[in-house]
């Protein structure tokens, strides 16, 4: 009898022994899944720390921006030079956790692409000028002309008020037949990857266009400041004359500028090559010798965060402000 109690005793306790392993082993799985989740939440609070001093370090370089530009346009006010080299130079400013990379550049040296419209208190209408600069510009990307007075149209259709197609453009009837149906926007252009929605602009379209193009909130002719475009920009005077043209000329013209620029457009305009274009009045007359537009390009690094903007700044305002930014945030 005392044999079999043993029996059952010691049975017992391998059960108990059992039990208290699984048990054990159980509560080693809760630690470890909840040592993984405590982490990861760690992590997570670090990274949504780090992103929000990105962004905080963000608008105090925004606001540095806006005062340079201020700065800039106030140090000459009849012309805007390129003095000190801020025209597009990259700086680096180290912070506490990271280091913030930014460039101030002149924001209307490029195809304003609101510019394939004129506007009249409500009413957007496709601006015949605006065409041929943009069509001109695609052509010297080496865009087919035929390619390029497509995209022109489908372009200037996109923005403009009315929902007739113009004979090489898209309105709505087109983009309503897509797979993924949508309509025109009949609205100024926001940023320039709206192009990407547009008939016929192709990836590799897209990937042209972008350097030279940009969606200022204004239907104003692009104004090209002369005394700031840079040689490696003569595309965007070139684009003035009537017809596609060989950018040499347009680049030995820009880097023999006189340091300080030109004071008058007579003086630009009488000078042999901007003179060769032949441009009309109100072309010459887009030609600025001064800025309003700056645009700033900013990166915030932090250990466990990128954050990029782009962001555009109207310096006719007094004080200047910031009219538009993007910005993409990655880990």
């Amino acid at each position: 009898m005392s044999k079999l109690r043993e029996i059952g005793t010691e049975k017992e306790r391998g059960a108990a022994l059992l039990t208290v392993l699984l048990l054990v082993a159980v509560i080693a799985i809760l630690a470890a899944h909840g040592i993984d989740r405590l982490a990861g939440a760690t992590k997570l609070a670090s990274n949504a720390r780090e992103l929000s001093q990105a962004k905080a370090y963000l608008i105090a370089a925004e606001s540095i921006g806006i005062q340079s530009a201020e700065q800039i346009v106030s140090a000459s006010p009849g012309r805007t030079i390129n003095v000190g080299g801020w025209n597009g130079k990259e700086q680096k400013f180290p912070v506490p956790g990271g280091i913030i990379t930014a460039s101030l550049a002149d924001g209307g040296n490029c195809f304003n692409i609101n510019s394939l419209v004129t506007q009249q208190e409500d009413i957007l209408t496709a601006r015949p000028e605006g065409l041929a600069q943009f069509s001109r510009l695609m052509v010297m990307l080496g865009i087919l002309d035929g390619d390029a007075a497509d995209i022109a149209e489908s372009v200037a259709d996109w923005i403009d008020s009315d929902t007739v197609a113009a004979p090489r453009g898209a309105e709505d009837q087109y983009y309503l037949q897509q797979e993924n149906p949508y309509r025109t926007a009949n609205a100024l252009i926001v940023d320039v990857s709206e192009l990407r929605t547009i008939k016929d602009v192709t990836d590799d379209v897209f990937v042209r266009l972008v350097p030279w193009t940009c969606a200022l909130p204004t239907t104003d002719l692009s104004p090209i400041n002369i005394n700031t475009l840079r040689p490696e920009q003569a595309i965007l005077l070139a684009m003035l004359g009537p017809f596609p043209s060989d950018l040499t000329p347009a680049r030995q013209f820009l880097g023999r500028r006189p340091e300080l620029g030109y004071g008058s457009l007579n003086d630009f305009w009488a000078q042999s090559y901007p003179a060769s274009l032949g441009a009309e009045s109100e072309v010459q007359s887009q030609v600025k010798l001064t800025t309003r537009w700056f645009r700033v390009d900013l990166a915030v690094e932090m250990q466990s965060a990128l954050v990029e903007e782009r962001a555009l700044i109207d310096a006719a305002r007094q004080p200047a402000r910031l009219v538009h930014r993007q910005r993409g945030d990655a880990f």
